[in-house]
């Protein structure tokens, strides 16, 4: 199944062709041909890795204008507990609460709450023993998306639950609904996301329907208005609205999900390269003593997300000292959900994006055909190709997307003249005097 959004996008005009992003995909979707990247949809899992280390500003995430809460006679913010960590000096979240009412919606639910009953759901399935150990966090939609891409296997793994997000959501449409008695049609429910792989989960949700939820604001960019509007508020002016904990708050940094379980045997990963390591040593069964791996594709958790605005280790600290004065937690599932409301609606599926044919056979000869051409590559994973490594290049050629000529180090092992590589590919010695050095 392709994936019909996506909240990652390239500007072409921008983009140099430089190959950082290539290097950093964890799903290998991004070539450059033409001096120009392009991203293979079916593969992309909107984690934006390549927003973050594109030095031409080539890749950006698409996310709401403020312009569409005019659509809705009522309009909810749903917060992320990340926001929090961007704010110096804050003692008190109903601030930021306040923030977002006095720019233009009229309600704040937090997702810190959704969390916190996430949490309490997450503690009573373990105690049902209705779970598949180890159980892998479905928090992170970037993660999720991972591992139906390269980690089929791991898919019964994962929490079947949706997300906090979802559950902050519900609670706010259900409360809007009561108070108000507008219908569905005339009530806004946005996020303030930290990061676009939960604005993707939001247009094209994989496990369940959409909860309700009309969009996502990143956090960049509501953030400028939110301080100069927090900066004039006056003492009385601020509401008591927060209702939420350090559970529910520190599900934004990483380990936050795991500490809420209250179990000592977990693992907490964040940042690309160490999650894909843990998915790996987990396939390979040799993480089987745990209970629970919480993953988070971007490093430190949400707080560092590509859209939030603070370096992620400050924002980190500043939550740390804001959760000393909160208490433990505010919300539980019988409050609000049965743990048959929060399971997931759809089966969730590997992606087929990897997979060479449908019919085995075939594919099964593009694999031995795939490791024959990958044998005579180089090895180098040098780029030039366009490809993040030579064994991506071999997988587009036998797809018919590309031929063994654009290897220029090919073309040098089969005879041809190298006088023009840069000196690191060079495969001879260039005249008697460099011949001299290298032998002595």
């Amino acid at each position: 199944m392709s994936i019909l959004f996506h909240s990652v996008r390239l500007d072409a005009d921008k983009c140099q062709g430089c190959t950082n992003c290539i290097k950093r995909c964890p799903t290998e979707a991004i070539r450059v041909r033409n001096k120009k990247a392009y991203i293979i949809s079916d593969r992309c899992i909107d984690c934006g890795e390549c927003i973050r280390v594109c030095p031409h500003h080539a890749k950006y995430a698409v996310s709401e204008h403020f312009n569409e809460l005019l659509k809705y006679k009522y309009r909810i913010a749903l917060p992320a507990p990340a926001l929090y960590g961007q704010f110096n000096n804050l003692e008190n979240v109903d601030y930021v609460l306040t923030g977002l009412k006095k720019m233009g919606f009229d309600d704040v639910v937090e997702v810190s709450k959704g969390a916190e009953i996430l949490s309490s759901a997450t503690r009573e399935m373990f105690e049902n023993g209705e779970l598949k150990k180890p159980v892998i966090s479905s928090a992170c939609p970037a993660v999720v998306r991972l591992i139906r891409t390269r980690f089929p296997d791991l898919l019964g793994n994962l929490l079947p639950t949706c997300a906090p997000i979802d559950l902050a959501a519900k609670i706010a449409r259900e409360k809007a609904k009561k108070e108000t008695g507008y219908t569905d049609e005339e009530i806004g429910v946005f996020f303030i996301t930290p990061c676009p792989a939960k604005r993707t989960a939001i247009s094209n949700p994989l496990c369940h329907e959409n909860y309700g939820i009309s969009g996502a604001i990143a956090i960049k960019d509501i953030y400028p208005v939110l301080v100069q509007t927090m900066d004039k508020l006056r003492n009385d002016e601020v509401e008591s609205i927060n209702d939420s904990g350090i559970i529910g708050v520190g599900w934004a940094s990483s380990g936050g999900e795991a500490a809420g379980l209250l179990k000592e045997r977990y693992l907490a990963a964040d940042g690309i390269e160490n999650v894909i390591n843990v998915l790996d040593e987990l396939e390979n069964e040799k993480l089987n003593d745990l209970d629970f791996i919480e993953l988070n594709c971007c490093t430190g958790g949400c707080v560092g997300g590509v859209l939030t605005v603070e370096n992620l280790y400050v924002a980190k600290a500043r939550l740390q000292r804001l959760r000393k004065f909160m208490p433990v937690s505010c919300n539980r599932l019988e409050d609000y959900f049965t743990l048959d409301d929060l399971g997931w609606t759809k089966e969730l599926t590997a992606s087929p994006a990897m997979k060479l044919a449908d019919n085995v056979i075939t594919a099964m000869k593009m694999m031995s055909r795939l490791k024959e051409i990958e044998r005579s590559l180089p090895g180098l994973d040098c780029g030039i190709c366009g490809a993040p490594s030579c064994r991506a290049l071999a997988d587009d050629i036998v797809r018919g997307y590309a031929q063994e000529t654009d290897c220029v180090l090919h073309n040098i092992q089969v005879g041809g003249k190298d006088d023009w590589l840069p000196a690191p590919f060079r495969m001879k010695v260039q005249n008697e005097e460099s011949g001299d050095k290298n032998d002595g």
